[in-house]
């Protein structure tokens, strides 16, 4: 009962997932793997969103970056290239929130948007929110919307594996770190 307990602590901490919503932009997070550009894409095609703002080249230089796969990938699953703004320089999660930002009050200005639906790894989702308050306007609504790709770690089985035990212990590890250097809202 208690290793229940502590599971399900666990779980609901670091999983963070909202139902889709019309938003005014969705923010994907680049990731090595395709899923995270899925539920923009979902909400675009839903008529839920206008915009889609992709951020990220990734860690190293030896790949294609992430946002040109995210944005071939939207372009081929009819997002045209007018709704979709992109974010190329960002190496992690502090500046895929604080090279975005910037975007956003450039392009489209801060004033004019009041929602965004953040798409993230589903076991990214809460320090991805609390990266995003602490570096978004206050004002804006965030609506957490990873993807349900049975690629991805999800929160109803992600302690039935190793892997799946090691990467949740691991991004709670990222969570106090992040905390520690001041890059996450603890509202």
């Amino acid at each position: 009962m208690q290793a229940d307990n502590s599971r399900d602590a666990i779980t609901q901490f670091v999983f963070v997932s909202h139902q889709p919503a019309k938003v005014d932009i969705a923010l994907v997070l680049g990731s090595p793997s395709i899923s995270n550009i899925l539920p923009a894409i979902s909400l675009y095609l839903q008529g839920n969103t206008n915009r889609i703002v992709i951020s990220g080249h990734g860690p190293d230089d030896q790949h294609t970056p992430e946002w040109s796969v995210y944005n071939d990938y939207a372009l081929a699953a009819g997002v045209p290239a007018s709704a979709i703004y992109l974010e190329p320089s960002a190496r992690n999660t502090l500046e895929n929130f604080v090279f975005s930002s910037q975007l956003i009050e450039q392009l489209i200005g801060w004033h004019s948007v009041k929602s965004v639906a953040i798409c993230c790894k589903p076991l990214h989702s809460r320090r991805a929110l609390m990266t995003a308050r602490q570096h978004l306007p206050r004002h804006v609504n965030l609506l957490m919307t990873p993807p349900k790709h049975p690629d991805d770690i999800q929160a109803d089985d992600w302690w039935s594996t190793a892997h799946g035990r090691d990467r949740v212990m691991g991004e709670v590890t990222r969570i106090g770190e992040y905390a520690q250097k001041g890059d996450l809202s603890l509202d």
